[in-house]
């Protein structure tokens, strides 16, 4: 199916591409974007989802 590495690194870099920024999203709170959009929209959520500050935050409000 392939000649070399670079035609499979080439195939799945554009398979990549595709699924995350021109596939749209079919999940029901992503609203039609694609993965890609989705994931920049909410990239702001990221620092309070954090697990490691979660367990610090619930070890300093249960003393």
């Amino acid at each position: 199916m392939f000649n070399n590495v670079e035609e499979l690194q080439e195939d799945g870099d554009k398979w990549m591409n595709e699924y995350n920024s021109e596939r749209k999203h079919t999940r029901k709170y992503c609203f039609g974007k694609t993965p890609l959009q989705t994931s920049l929209d909410a990239k702001h959520l990221v620092p309070e989802k954090m697990l490691d500050k979660l367990q610090l935050t619930e070890r300093v409000s249960a003393r």
